[in-house]
């Protein structure tokens, strides 16, 4: 794949470190979709690319260490155990900080990073511009039209009725104003799939 504007060896490199990891719900598709939006909002709104895309490559690889049959049980639309989404984040920072030992960072980078993965889904005030842009290429996972059907499939809900949802809902979880423009381009991509 094409990785924007980042070392690609490096970006090549994380991505197999972290393919073990990557093997339940999608998260290898997953992983590469967020990196793409991650790449489109920091060529328009900087942001460190040392942080933000390691951040972005490791920070679904905590779910690994939760059980795939409790997945669904941890996020999405019919949730009933949020600490198990919580545990994700802890193990992710645990992995994430193990697998950035084998390529080339600061200490203080490694420590961001992994604080960023241990928040990317329950934190509510991202600190930084870096941590703004994975929370929000996180997201746009499932407004696009390849991350919409997966997400529609797991859950088991109507296509219509999640697009409506997920309309609703730009307006509120994105933390950067492209980051909701960019939610809407995609949802319209996928509306004329979902609509014709």
């Amino acid at each position: 794949m094409n990785y924007p504007k980042m070392d690609t060896a490096t970006c090549n490199h994380l991505f197999e470190l972290a393919r073990p990891y990557l093997t339940v719900r999608s998260n290898q598709e997953h992983t590469e979709i967020c990196f793409l939006f991650a790449g489109e909002l920091q060529e328009n709104l900087g942001g460190r690319k040392e942080i933000i895309f390691p951040a972005i490559i490791l920070h679904d690889v905590g779910w690994s260490a939760v059980p795939e049959e409790l997945h669904l049980q941890a996020f999405g639309p019919k949730v009933t155990d949020q600490s198990l989404n919580r545990i994700h984040e802890i193990e992710g920072a645990k992995i994430a900080a193990m697998l950035l030992q084998k390529i080339s960072l600061s200490t203080a980078a490694r420590e961001e990073i992994c604080r960023i993965i241990e928040n990317h889904d329950s934190g509510k005030n991202p600190r930084t511009l870096e941590e703004k842009i994975v929370k929000d290429a996180d997201k746009l996972f499932r407004f696009s039209p390849r991350g919409f059907p997966i997400d529609v499939q797991r859950f088991n809900v109507d296509a219509g009725i999640y697009w409506h949802k997920l309309n609703e809902f730009k307006e509120q979880w994105f933390f950067t104003a492209l980051g909701k423009k960019i939610a809407a381009r995609e949802l319209q991509k996928v509306g004329q799939q979902v609509f014709k």
